[in-house]
C-alpha cells in the first residue's frame, strides 16, 4: 500500500516536537486507509503446473485486434460485412448471442471491436455495452457463445479537501482531479445546497472517492464513499451505505437520517437565477406589473432539467404564454411546473411516473420569453410556494437494524475529516493547508 501525502506552504522551520507529531499524523492517515472498504477482489495464486503439462503448452496465437467505433445510424451488419461475413453468417450469430444480447441495440459511440486468427478469420468480438460492463463474443467452427462480463477494474481510494475560491468546478480541478467529481458531489448534497445559488466563496469540502483503473490507464471514478461540505456557515457530511441483505445504497448524516429530501433544491445541475418569486414584477415581455410565482434559472437552450422529485406527469404541452411546459403531481398535495421549454425528454409525457433527479426535458424559449430560461414553479395544496424558501423532510433514514454498522463504518470516515484541522492546529498557518492523499492496494 502506498500513501501519498502533498502539503502546499510548508513553513521554513519547525521544532522537532512538531515533526514527530506531523510523522505520527502521517501514520495516523495510513492506518485509516488501511481501515477503508477495498472492492478489490483477493488474488488467487495459480497452482503450480507440472512438468509434463508446461512441456505441451503452445506459442500463444497473436490475434490481430480491429475497433470499431460505432457511429450513427451504423448496424452490426454493416461491421461484420467489412470483415466478409455473409448473410448468414450475420443472421446465425444475430440468433445465437440474441439470449444474452440483442445485437441490434448497439449504441452509437460504443467501441466494437474484433479479434482475427492470422488467417483473417473472426474468432472473438467484444462489445462496449456500459461503463461498466461488456459483451464477449467467441466463436468454434459456425457456432458463437455469449456472455456478458465486468469490466476488470482496479479500484484506489483517495481523499481530497479543498476550498472555492470561484467554483467547485475549479477547486476540484486545482485539487488535481476532474470535473466529473465535482458533478458527483453536487448531485449527492443536491437536496441542502444549490450549488448555483448557494455557493461561496470559502466554502470547503473533503471528499473520501474511489478511483478506476483498467490496464493501468485511469477511465473515471466510481463512488463517492463519504463526503463534508462546508456552506454558510452549516458543515453538511454524508456517508454511504450499501445495505447487506438488499443491496441498495444511500447517502446518509452520521445520524442516519437520508440525505434525500422531498425535493431537490433545484431543477438545473448548475442554476444561475435571472429572477425570484415575487407578488409584483415587470413581465419582461408585457410590460407590466404582475406577479411571478416560480424562479427563473437562466440557461442556454439545451440544458437538461431534472424532476425535483417522484412524481406523475399530469401535463406535457403547449400552454399559451407559458410555452412549452411539464406539470408533475407529487405526494403530499405538491406539484412542480416547468415552463418556457424546448423539448420533453423520451417517454415524457401524461401519465409517464417520474423520480427525483430524472431528466425530464430541456431548457428552451417558447412562450412569452425575451430569452432562454426555466421558470420553476411550486404549488402545495393549490398554492403557490417559494421554491427558494421552503424547506422539506428527509425520506427513508437508515433502517435501525443496520445503524450499529454503519456508524462503525463512518468512525473511520470521520477520523479522516478531522485531519485538516489536527494538522492545521499543529503548524498554527494563518490559512488552512491542503493535504491530498491516495492508497493503491498492491
Amino acid at each position: 500500500m502506498k500513501v501519498h501525502l502533498r502539503i502546499l506552504r510548508q513553513r521554513k522551520s519547525q521544532s522537532r516536537l512538531s515533526f514527530l507529531l506531523f510523522l505520527g499524523l502521517v501514520l495516523g492517515i495510513y492506518i485509516f486507509l488501511n481501515l477503508l472498504p477495498k472492492n478489490i477482489p483477493p488474488r488467487e495464486s495459480p497452482e503450480p503446473e507440472s512438468p509434463e503439462l508446461a512441456a505441451e503448452v503452445l506459442p500463444e496465437i497473436q490475434w490481430e485486434k480491429n475497433t470499431e467505433i460505432i457511429q450513427k445510424g451504423l448496424t452490426v451488419s454493416d461491421i461484420l460485412e467489412k470483415y466478409e461475413f455473409s448473410s448468414r453468417e450475420i443472421y446465425d450469430l444475430g440468433q445465437q448471442v440474441k439470449p444474452v444480447f440483442n445485437l441490434a441495440n448497439i449504441i452509437a459511440g460504443h467501441e466494437f471491436i474484433l479479434y482475427r486468427s492470422p488467417s483473417g478469420q473472426v474468432m472473438s468480438i467484444t462489445y462496449e455495452i456500459d461503463k461498466d460492463n461488456y459483451l464477449q463474443i467467441d466463436r468454434d467452427g459456425q457456432q458463437y457463445t455469449a456472455e456478458i462480463k465486468p469490466y476488470p477494474y482496479e479500484i484506489q481510494i483517495s481523499i481530497i479537501w479543498g476550498s472555492i475560491k470561484e467554483t467547485l468546478e475549479s477547486a476540484i480541478n486545482e485539487a488535481g482531479e476532474k470535473p466529473w467529481l465535482a458533478i458527483s458531489l453536487a448531485e449527492i448534497f443536491a437536496w441542502d445546497i444549490d450549488f448555483g445559488y448557494d455557493l461561496q466563496e470559502g466554502d470547503t469540502f473533503k471528499i473520501i472517492f474511489e478511483k478506476k483503473y483498467l490496464e493501468g490507464q485511469f477511465t473515471g471514478y466510481g463512488h463517492i464513499l463519504a463526503a463534508e461540505f462546508a456552506n454558510r456557515g452549516k458543515t453538511f457530511q454524508a456517508f454511504r451505505f450499501t445495505y447487506p441483505d438488499t443491496h441498495k445504497s444511500d447517502y446518509f448524516d452520521y445520524n442516519g437520517n437520508s440525505l434525500r429530501k422531498e425535493f431537490l433544491k433545484s431543477p438545473l445541475t448548475s442554476p444561475r437565477i435571472t429572477s425570484r418569486f415575487s407578488h409584483s414584477r415587470l413581465h419582461p415581455v408585457r410590460k407590466v406589473y404582475r406577479p411571478h410565482y416560480g424562479v427563473d434559472y437562466g440557461a442556454p437552450v439545451g440544458t437538461k432539467v431534472y424532476a425535483t422529485a417522484d412524481g406523475i406527469v399530469t401535463f406535457a404541452g403547449w400552454n399559451g404564454g407559458s410555452g412549452r411546459m411539464l406539470r408533475i403531481r407529487h405526494k403530499n398535495g405538491y406539484e412542480t411546473m416547468y415552463l418556457h421549454l424546448r423539448r420533453f425528454a423520451p417517454g415524457i409525457k401524461r401519465g409517464a411516473q417520474v423520480t427525483s433527479n430524472q431528466y425530464i426535458a430541456q431548457v428552451g424559449a417558447s412562450g412569452e420569453v425575451n430569452g432562454p430560461h426555466l421558470d420553476y414553479r411550486i404549488k402545495h395544496h393549490g398554492t403557490y410556494i417559494n421554491p427558494l424558501a421552503a424547506r422539506f423532510d428527509p425520506v427513508e433514514p437508515l433502517r435501525k437494524e443496520f445503524m450499529s454498522l454503519f456508524q462503525t463504518n463512518v468512525a473511520n470516515y470521520k477520523l479522516s475529516f478531522d485531519v485538516p484541522a489536527m494538522i492545521y492546529a499543529l503548524f498554527n498557518r494563518p490559512a488552512p493547508i491542503h493535504i491530498k492523499a491516495s492508497m493503491t492496494a498492491e
